[in-house]
């Protein structure tokens, strides 16, 4: 399988804490990867780095048809998205398309109805000429669900897409990222581990450092040898999951997985 994105030495400092320590991994054309771990443990700053927006040290090599962005789709924290931008929903889908557009580029006929199709499927076609400012938390991160898959990528890239959703929707997010993880490879940052876990077929560990996992099962002992410092706890069969709080100075943790 075509290896789209190759990861080694990766490290990124902040000042004096360091964020990522000596990354090394690879990213399949068939991958559906959820990234998990500690608040602070460099889960952002990783796909950041992926997508050419955070400084680092080491190397990372790109397929040629991701080189540039234009095959990559982004959807990055909400929290870290200007809402007070004045444009609507579709010039928010359609932006999408600038990397390979340019900024002068024109849309087309081809790219208002690929919008309009995109929007219908996430069950946003009402709010295509309504300002990004006057939606709320879910409608958005459809709204940019949208964008970054616009340019059909190769590669998607979602940080913790579920925050600020509604139950609902959530929901059928995994069933569109389930979707389009067979048209390509799909990367999902989440601190809801038992949710993630249920869905993806891969995990990826970052803790500072960075363990890949085969499967997508997750024991306590897996957790512990990775450190990674999170509790699975079920109740009635629903998996919730406990972030323990992180101290950067030890790199051993315990986690329990308990029925």
């Amino acid at each position: 399988m075509q290896k789209l994105v190759e990861i080694s030495g990766l490290s990124v400092r902040h000042g004096n804490l360091t964020a990522l320590e000596d990354v090394n991994l690879d990213i399949y054309a068939d991958d559906f990867i959820g990234v998990i771990g500690p608040n602070g443990g460099g889960k952002s700053t990783l796909v950041k780095s992926i997508v050419g927006l955070q400084e680092y040290e080491g190397r990372i090599t790109l397929a040629p048809e991701l080189e540039g962005g234009h095959r990559i789709g982004y959807l990055p924290q909400i929290n870290n998205f200007d809402k007070q931008f004045p444009i609507s929903v579709e010039e928010l889908i359609l932006s999408g398309l600038q990397a390979s557009k340019g900024l002068c580029g024109r849309y087309r006929k081809e790219d208002r109805a690929r919008a309009a199709s995109l929007a219908e499927q996430v069950g946003i076609a009402h709010l295509l000429r309504r300002t990004i400012g006057g939606l709320s938390g879910g409608e958005l991160q459809r709204a940019l669900l949208c964008r970054a898959i616009i340019n059909e990528p190769r590669l998607l890239i979602l940080d913790e897409p579920a925050n600020f959703v509604d139950n609902h929707f959530e929901k059928e997010l995994y069933d569109i990222l389930e979707r389009l993880s067979k048209e390509m490879a799909v990367v999902v940052v989440s601190h809801d581990v038992g949710t993630i876990t249920s869905v993806v077929r891969s995990i990826v560990c970052v803790n500072r450092t960075v363990h890949r996992h085969a499967t997508a099962e997750l024991t306590a002992e897996l957790l512990e040898n990775y450190h990674c410092p999170i509790q699975v706890v079920f109740h009635d069969d629903i998996p919730h999951t406990v972030l323990p709080r992180h101290d950067h100075s030890h790199h051993h943790h315990d986690s329990h997985h308990t029925h």
